[in-house]
């Protein structure tokens, strides 16, 4: 066994190492007969060489993530006022609880125009009401990329991606300002219309 303290031999004294073995074993029986004893013997299992570590593979970078959507939650107060409003001027709740099977188209129709005029009123006085679009109905208009699908909603065969050429059948509306009353610190905005008694 070779000592462990012993400097193994370069590469060019294993050259002449190796020629002179050669030569050796073809005129010397046992020396030959001790090589291969020697190579016959198992010889102990070098220690694994680790292969180098793989360098590290660059981080991804991080991809950020969605803004949540924050829900807003809606009072009812302002909905409940409009509702009462549009009660008020136009009798619209009491239009829609009707039962309108027994009234004739012309009954209908003239207590439909009383609702439309009410409710025209009621929109005009306290809410500033604008188009969308400013484009005639039935015009072509292109939406590029990046356009507000908030305010514009796509219909049809919707393939493909921006820019879209379409028809404009509805300019849609905005409302610019609201003027709603302000309610007193007390007032039940759940009753829409009191119950009335006639004395």
């Amino acid at each position: 066994m070779t000592n462990s303290s012993q400097p193994l031999p370069s590469f060019f004294s294993r050259i002449s190492i190796a020629i002179g073995a050669f030569f050796r074993a073809l005129s010397d029986a046992e020396y030959a007969a001790r090589l291969t004893r020697i190579d016959d013997t198992p010889q102990p299992s070098a220690a694994p060489v680790a292969p180098p570590a793989p360098a590290p593979a660059p981080a991804p970078a991080p991809v950020p993530a969605p803004a949540p959507i924050t829900l807003r939650v809606a009072t009812p107060d302002a909905a409940l006022q409009l509702l009462s409003l549009f009660q008020r001027e136009a009798r619209l709740i009491d239009f829609t609880q009707e039962n309108l099977s027994a009234y004739s188209d012309a009954d209908i129709g003239a207590a439909a125009r009383v609702v439309h005029e009410g409710c025209a009123k009621v929109l005009k006085e306290h809410f500033t009401i604008q188009p969308v679009r400013s484009e005639a109905e039935g015009s072509r208009v292109e939406l590029p990329e990046g356009f507000d699908a908030a305010s514009v909603r796509l219909t049809g065969n919707v393939v493909g991606k921006a820019p879209f050429r379409g028809t404009l059948s509805h300019r849609g509306w905005r409302s610019a300002e609201v003027r709603l009353p302000k309610l007193a610190e007390a007032h039940d905005a759940s009753v829409l219309a009191p119950a009335e008694v006639e004395l």
